[in-house]
């Protein structure tokens, strides 16, 4: 069996991921051993590089716990700097990126025991050859053998490439945060790891395990409204990307059938994904979702 694990971006809401993986490793120890190819986005992609370096949940939550507060510092000086958060990102991606180096130092893509795919968007393919469309596009980094790879990247620049949320962080080095086009990158490790120059592996020998960072209920009682950009404007960033998230579990779901399972637990409020007041509720959330069906679908799937 070939073990996929794909984990959502979602901000400080990947202390839930890492509360589910670590209770998940409470009743199945070693499983995360058993993964063959670890997938992210933002905050996920950050998780999956640390999983696939060796690191535990426990040990990726301290990121949260630990990091969190010298990651998400503002300052009223800086929102006066930044016109109240118009020309400026919120917080500076140095703090995060000193926490990531110390987690996993300066090791590269080819030093993790474990194939990882990392979505991120960059925002100029500067091609060299002339004649060659520029443009920006979805950019997956990964660390499989052969032409494409990207195994001589660092690890914290991937980390840091995946989770640079627009207005959150400063755009680094011409990248910016995955979730912008895969918040869900379930789908495209199934496709990276059927594809023969890269994972080669046979459908049904394929099993997934995709975990988001929490369902908030939202929707819009309108039937028939004929609505303008004013309109829209406040929900079609919440519509595309949650969108997106759907149309990969959907995907997932057909294709694989019972050798895919999704956890993505219901919140029971709005929370932000920079709010770090709302770390005990995200930790609570991971406490207590049901993880029944998903001990079972382990114990079949990760003998």
């Amino acid at each position: 069996m070939y073990r996929i694990l794909s984990l959502d971006g979602g901000g400080l809401r990947g202390v839930i991921t890492a509360k589910l993986l670590e209770r998940l490793g409470t009743v199945h120890p070693g499983f995360l051993s058993q993964v063959d190819l670890f997938a992210g986005t933002s905050t996920g992609g950050v998780l999956a590089l640390g999983l696939a370096r060796g690191l535990s949940p426990t040990d990726m939550g301290k990121l949260y716990t630990e990091a969190a507060e010298k990651v998400f510092a503002d300052s009223t000086w800086d929102d006066i700097r930044d016109l109240g958060k118009l020309t400026g990102a919120d917080y500076s991606i140095q703090p995060l990126k000193q926490a990531i180096l110390d987690l996993v130092g300066e090791i590269t893509l080819g030093d993790l025991p474990k194939r990882v795919l990392i979505s991120s968007f960059q925002l100029d393919n500067n091609p060299q050859t002339p004649g060659v469309l520029r443009v920006w596009k979805p950019k997956f980094f990964h660390n499989f053998p052969g032409p494409g790879s990207d195994s001589d990247e660092r690890v914290v620049d991937v980390a840091l490439r995946t989770g640079a949320a627009p207005a959150y962080f400063p755009i680094y080095q011409g990248y910016v945060d995955g979730g912008v086009v895969v918040n869900n990158p379930s789908m495209c490790a199934l496709a990276q790891a059927l594809n023969p120059e890269t994972g080669g592996q046979r459908l049904e020998e394929v099993a997934l395990l995709s975990i988001g960072t929490g369902i908030i209920s939202k929707y819009l009682t309108e039937q028939d409204a004929d609505w303008g950009l004013a309109q829209w404007a406040p929900h079609l960033f919440s519509i595309m990307l949650e969108g997106g998230v759907g149309v990969a579990d959907y995907q997932c779901k057909q294709i694989l059938g019972e050798r895919y399972l999704r956890i993505d637990p219901i919140l029971p409020v709005s929370v932000g994904i920079d709010r770090l007041d709302e770390i005990p509720i995200f930790e609570e959330i991971g406490q207590l979702e049901d993880l029944r069906t998903a001990n079972g679908w382990l114990k079949r799937y990760y003998k």
